[in-house]
């Protein structure tokens, strides 16, 4: 009987410790669940630039990369400034494409968007504290940035096990840190197993689970080499595995710039990897595919490459394309490529990966409109709905039962989680370009612009 109570209490402490975690931490991409949700509690729903500012912290470049956080410790990748000769040298460049293009063809619409300078050459890694927003220490990563239309080399987030923290750069240079910002070990993708081939830059984030790093390299617009997924011992840089992962996607549709997720099912864990017209699961002691389903690309379209990453939780695999369809398949029925539900309707997503707990899924398109569906059946609870005006690159997070939503104009939109549409807030900050997705801890919101690192919580927390 002793046994049992000490048994029962220590599962209860361990669980406890695992909650604190997930409301302190936000060690990856997609959070503590890789499902875009928070647990922490009582984080403002209204702030401006002079309201619910704990701190700023000034940022050397833009970056679509999602801070990262552990403890006192957050992480961000970011090119380093630029210099004037860089700016105008960038500046001048640009100016000759777009006359040359004019030239070529002078009924050609001009191309939507800025012609933004992508940063210094230099790509870093920056620890920067969470209680004030000093810099703790920075450390160089590689050499060598561009712009990829919307996003530059520092795309990939970083990845901590609360001991060490592995970051990749649109370059393929792997590096691993200790907390200090020690070095362990370094090595590069296209060093290795040969250089990408994917239309739009390197922008996939690192996985971590036991031990292992896992990357996937998903291309063939620029290549004729097959996509991989390979898995490294964190500890050493050794490769533990790598696997081929082929598709009979065409033209630029075998191209992925998604992450990796874990599916923990029946009490198995599978890599779920979305890209190339497929959403596979894989080993993770060896990689080997274990399953895997179509239907992304139903029409066999030559453009289907995919931005938003898989979402796996509570028995449900959900992949998305490029905006249609979207399928969400359980995890049992999924060898047989039939997908529970699909949407095909409006507010389906291509850049932003969409946010489940498991009960609503919801998801915002590039325009900002919004919808949430029954996770389970798909059929639609609320929406579409209009947030701020203004384009979302950004993935959305759901923290304290409130949906944020973030656009390139640094502006969120809150609103209520569950059955009821509801607007609470529409926030503002700097106005700078933002791509960056927020990341939640300890009752605040961390939110990254092209000029800064904004931390901002209920001024009395």
């Amino acid at each position: 009987m002793a046994r049992t109570l000490v048994t029962v209490v220590m599962c209860v402490i361990i669980l406890l410790v695992v909650d604190i975690n997930a409301q302190e931490n936000w060690p990856q991409w997609r959070g503590p669940e890789q499902n875009g949700v928070s647990k922490t509690t009582n984080v403002p729903e209204t702030w401006s630039a002079s309201e619910n500012i704990i701190w700023k912290a000034p940022m050397p470049s833009w970056s679509g990369g999602t801070p990262i956080i552990w403890g006192n410790q957050i992480f961000v990748t970011s090119p380093a400034e630029a210099d004037g000769e860089e700016v105008e040298a960038f500046e001048e460049e640009t100016k000759k494409r777009q006359e040359e293009r004019q030239r070529r063809n002078p009924n050609r619409r001009r191309r939507r968007g800025v012609a933004r300078h992508p940063g210094g050459s230099t790509l870093l890694l920056i620890s920067i504290s969470k209680k004030n927003g000093s810099v703790l220490w920075q450390r160089e990563l590689d050499e060598g940035n561009k712009i990829w239309r919307k996003h530059n080399n520092t795309s990939p987030s970083p990845v901590t096990d609360g001991k060490h923290v592995w970051v990749v750069t649109g370059n393929g240079t792997v590096t691993a840190f200790d907390l200090n910002g020690k070095k362990i070990w370094q090595r590069n993708l296209q060093d290795d197993y040969g250089a990408f081939g994917m239309n739009w830059g390197y922008a996939s984030s690192p996985l971590y689970y036991e031990g292992k790093l896992i990357l996937q390299v998903l291309h063939g617009s620029k290549t004729a080499d097959p996509s991989y997924v390979v898995a490294f011992d964190a500890l050493t840089g050794n490769e533990k595995w790598r696997q081929e992962r082929p598709t009979d996607a065409v033209a630029e549709s075998p191209d992925a710039y998604t992450t990796p997720t874990l599916l923990r099912y029946d009490g198995k864990t599978q890599i779920v990897i979305l890209g190339g017209d497929y959403v596979t699961g894989h080993d993770p002691e060896t990689g080997q595919e274990i399953w895997r389903a179509g239907g992304l690309n139903p029409e066999k379209r030559r453009n289907y490459r995919i931005c938003a990453s898989p979402i796996a939780i509570d028995g449900m695999v959900y992949a998305p394309t490029r905006k249609k369809p979207l399928l969400a398949f359980r995890a049992g029925d999924i060898p047989s490529g039939r997908p529970t539900w699909k949407w095909e309707g409006p507010a389906a997503t291509d850049v932003p990966t969409p946010v489940c707990d498991g009960k609503y899924f919801y998801m915002v398109d590039d325009r900002g409109l919004v919808i949430c569906l029954d996770a389970k059946t798909g059929e639609v609870v609320w929406g579409p709905e209009r947030t701020a005006q203004g384009i979302v690159s950004a993935s959305p997070v759901l923290v304290d039962n409130k949906l944020y939503i973030t656009n390139e104009k640094a502006i969120t939109t809150v609103l209520a989680a569950g059955p009821e549409f509801k607007l609470l807030s529409t926030n503002e900050l700097d106005g700078s370009y933002t791509i960056s997705s927020p990341a939640v801890a300890d009752s605040k919101i961390f939110i990254r612009t092209s000029n800064h690192l904004y931390c901002i919580g209920n001024q009395t927390n």
